[in-house]
Formats: C-alpha cells, sequence, structure tokens
C-alpha cells in the first residue's frame, strides 16, 4: 500500500470504493453482482465495468467492504489475484453459475 491508501487492487474515494475482481465475463455476471451488492442496506449504488473486471460501490457511513469483498467472493468474483490454482478453478467455476442466475433474473425482468 501506498503512503496515499491506495492499492493496486481497491481504490478508495469518499464514500466509493473500486474492487478489481476476477471473472466478469458478461452481462448476467454484472447484473447478478449488482443484485446481491444491492441487497446490503448500506450500499447506495453499485455499478460494474465488465472489460475493466472492476465493481465500483458507493456507500453509506459505516459500511464494511470486508462484508461486500465476502459476497463477491462466495459469487466466484474474489479480488484479482487473491486465489490461484484449484481454488481459482473453483471460483471461476462458481462465477458460471452466479453468472447463469443473473442471466435467468435478467430475463425474467423482461
Amino acid at each position: 500500500m501506498s503512503h496515499r491508501g491506495y492499492s493496486k487492487q481497491r481504490r478508495v474515494t469518499m464514500n466509493s470504493v473500486k474492487l478489481e475482481v476476477e471473472n466478469i465475463k458478461c452481462g448476467g455476471c454484472a447484473g447478478g453482482i449488482k443484485a446481491a451488492l444491492m441487497k446490503d442496506k448500506m450500499i447506495d449504488d453499485v455499478s460494474v465495468d465488465i472489460d475493466g473486471g472492476l465493481v465500483e460501490i458507493k456507500y453509506k457511513d459505516g459500511f464494511d467492504v470486508e462484508t461486500a469483498k465476502n459476497t463477491l467472493a462466495g459469487m466466484g468474483y474474489q479480488e484479482k489475484g487473491a486465489l490461484k490454482g484449484i481454488r481459482a478453478g473453483a471460483a471461476k467455476a462458481k462465477s458460471f453459475v452466479s453468472c447463469a442466475i443473473g442471466k435467468f433474473s435478467a430475463e425474467k425482468d423482461v
């Protein structure tokens, strides 16, 4: 971490954080991520940059970023570089399921 409080994976600004995550492939992934994170009452908005692998979270004071990271990891979208080898493969498989759920939910809402 540098002296300014920034790291490669996480850049924090006033009431927002950008997380660099793995396994985001499409709009289904993005929709699933947004739906899961928006369940947290401390989160005001979520945007997902599919190509950049970034999840930006705008939040209220008192928000715990570790809770959001755990939610993402539970869906197979862990922070970039957090897992290696077979664990990374298992997370990727989990992300395919989350992606399919996100696609199904988006189609159902149309």
